[in-house]
């Protein structure tokens, strides 16, 4: 197996273990803070999407404008 030339059996479990904790942690901190989201934070998906938007428009034009 490919991987097993770089990670040790041991190795794989503490990061299948660290993942889901994680993703444990992620989801218990969201919804433990989800009315706090939805009072300092309404609208914000839109702002980034129209600033990220904004700023990838931003850097093609400046690529097809330079050239490269």
């Amino acid at each position: 197996m490919f991987l097993s030339a770089y990670f040790t059996t041991g190795r794989i479990i503490f990061i299948i273990f660290f993942v889901l904790a994680f993703i444990a942690l992620m989801i218990y901190s969201y919804r433990k803070d989800i009315k706090n989201h939805e009072r300092y934070y309404k609208n914000a998906g839109k702002k980034v999407l129209i600033y990220g938007g904004l700023i990838i428009v931003i850097f093609v034009m400046i690529r097809l404008l330079a050239g490269n």
